[in-house]
């Protein structure tokens, strides 16, 4: 283990084995080059023991020259086109500049601290700055998975304690008032007819974008009541790119009796169409004119503000549907654990923090309880059985002053009663 020299193939080599990573040098013939080995491989050594990389500083390489490797072998192997897309944009924009010049092992702490200090006085959001860290982050992971660097100097950077947020990060979501849904699903029937179904299906399902406009119809159990989101679409480049869902599975999406008679009434035209013009049935729910899926982009500049306009409404993006689906039922009462299986959120943490603040009334009667359990009555006396009853309390949980706490520790109330 460690660096040695040996003579092989009529040179001298140095020959580096460390932890599992395997490395060799050619140095050159002769007594000068074994001498310069010996050098070589005591400086390698030292490195090790110091626990440096395997590799010389030399060759180590830039910022600059890692980032394509990295992209092309992880990036657009393992992670979604949209993110893929927002890795490079940070890098090009924002990393590559400052710090692309530095080999990767000249990237510490603090150099990472000062980028994120000037994009943040350039007026850059904290949830941008994350953006931002979040590529580099992975990056270095991977360099010190290569050895190339002994750590990783981005990790924990832009961690905040738990339950520490900015203001921009507590902002509450948007949503449409159950009367305002109303006016925009009878705006988009009268003035958009042609997409009424798309949008009265997102409103009422609470799909994702990309989700609704990559629904085919074999994902619709009209028998059963259900529909099965399995894909997400979107476009990159001109591209039509297909992926699953952002939780990384499918799931079932119950279907409204009225959605149901919608889109049947859509199947059943779209079939007797296809058979009139000989042709094969279009598997995608909501195509464009050329029978694929719509683009999103194009959905929201051509179909969705015009009809917010059209409709008097507050200009919002169109996630905002999902938004309200989720809210609206909350209000009616639904179960958060039901929320968040519709939705498809990965925990029921993620449906807590965005639409917890929403149920009403919750644990009002938690507190009413304590307050009348604990309200002042001068005319009232103890009398020896509540005195008796008191002591028991005392006995079985401890009095004020006892130290330790019986039952398990709650951290979330809400938590708790879901579970």
């Amino acid at each position: 283990m460690g660096a040695n020299i040996r003579y092989w193939k009529g040179a001298w080599w140095v020959f580096v084995n460390h932890q599992g990573e395997r490395k060799a040098k050619r140095i050159g013939e002769g007594e000068t080059m074994k001498k310069a080995a010996r050098e070589v491989a005591a400086k390698i050594q030292a490195r090790l023991v110091l626990g440096g990389p395997v590799h010389d500083e030399a060759d180590i390489p830039t910022l600059t020259d890692y980032a394509p490797l990295w992209l092309n072998s992880y990036v657009a192997v393992e992670c979604k086109p949209r993110t893929q897309e927002l890795y490079e944009t940070m890098l090009r924009l924002h990393v590559l500049p400052y710090l692309g010049s530095l080999r990767l092992s000249a990237i510490t702490r603090g150099k990472i601290r000062e980028l994120l200090a000037i994009k943040s006085e350039a007026g850059l959001k904290r949830s941008t700055l994350k953006n931002i860290l979040a590529p580099l982050r992975e990056m270095l992971n991977h360099a010190a998975e290569d050895r190339l660097i002994p750590a990783n100097p981005a990790t924990k950077l832009m961690k905040r304690r738990a339950g520490q947020k900015t203001e921009e990060e507590t902002k509450r979501i948007e949503i449409f008032a159950e009367s305002e849904l109303a006016h925009l699903l009878a705006t988009v029937e009268a003035q958009y007819s042609d997409h009424a179904d798309l949008i009265t299906t997102t409103a009422w399902t609470g799909m994702r974008e990309g989700e609704v406009l990559g629904l085919q119809w074999s994902d619709v159990d009209f028998h059963n009541g259900f529909l099965e989101v399995r894909r997400t679409v979107g476009y990159r480049k001109g591209e039509l790119l297909c992926g699953s869902p952002k939780s990384g599975k499918a799931r079932r999406v119950d279907l409204a009796a009225l959605l149901a008679v919608r889109l049947q009434a859509r199947y059943d035209k779209v079939r007797e169409d296809a058979a009139l013009n000989e042709k094969a049935l279009c598997p995608w729910v909501f195509p464009n004119r050329v029978g694929l899926p719509q683009d999103a982009s194009h959905l929201c500049s051509r179909i969705w503000h015009p009809l917010l306009a059209t409709a008097g409404l507050r200009r919002m993006k169109f996630h905002t549907l999902r938004h309200t689906y989720a809210s609206l039922l909350i209000m009616r009462g639904e179960s958060l654990p039901y929320i968040k299986e519709q939705l498809g959120h990965s925990s029921i943490q993620v449906t807590v923090d965005l639409y917890g603040h929403l149920i009403p009334g919750l644990n009002r009667g938690a507190v009413d309880a304590l307050a009348e359990a604990t309200k002042c009555n001068p005319g009232a006396t103890s009398t020896g059985e509540a005195l008796e009853r008191e002591a028991e309390v005392i006995e079985l949980n401890g009095g004020p002053c006892r130290g330790r706490t019986y039952g398990p520790l709650i951290k979330s109330q809400l938590l708790y009663q879901l579970s």
